[in-house]
């Protein structure tokens, strides 16, 4: 989604869109680090009814990808007045993926975080760590990303388009089936 919409609407919305995914990783994060088990549990509890949302948000974004049509103009102002709704839509389904939470207890408990006992300040390093690698990883697939922008004919953004949309439906098809 971050590919297509740099390259459909330029490297800035590309990559405040990937500051979304980076916004919600910071959250699971954080959870992860501070051993909040009571909201872990919580996500855990309320699995389907998050995956029920997640799987439905990402199959209308799966449709409306598959169906539009190429920017005339990819950076217009009306599609930088759209930043807010990128960053948001995609930090909303990354935090109905209740599966990160796991990924992220997992991966902190492998580098030593149950270890901290209390210790805030290593547990704030590791979740600045988090952040910064999520905004940075971001940052180099928009920039990335839109150098080839320029290689993209309107034909071949429609193939993008179609390509990213069954792509996202896939995904959706497999978070509604509880894959």
């Amino acid at each position: 989604m971050v590919i297509r919409r740099t390259l459909a609407l330029g490297r800035l919305n590309g990559f405040i869109s990937g500051l979304g995914a980076a916004t919600a990783d910071t959250v699971y994060g954080v959870i992860a680090a501070f051993g909040l088990t009571a909201i872990s549990s919580l996500l855990i509890t309320f699995t389907t009814p998050l995956r029920l949302f997640g799987g439905l948000f990402l199959a209308y974004l799966g449709y409306k990808t598959l169906i539009s049509r190429p920017a005339e103009n990819a950076a217009t102002a009306e599609s930088r007045t759209g930043l807010l709704g990128a960053y948001l839509s995609v930090t909303a389904l990354t935090l109905t993926n209740p599966i990160t939470i796991l990924s992220f207890i997992g991966i902190f408990a492998g580098v030593g975080a149950g270890r901290l006992d209390g210790d805030v300040g290593s547990a704030l390093v590791m979740v600045a760590g988090v952040a910064a690698g999520s905004a940075l990883w971001w940052l180099t697939l928009s920039i990335g990303v839109g150098l080839l922008r320029t290689r993209f004919t309107p034909s071949w953004m429609v193939w993008v388009n179609r390509l990213s949309g069954a792509i996202i439906l896939a995904f959706a098809i497999k978070v509604l089936l509880g894959g």
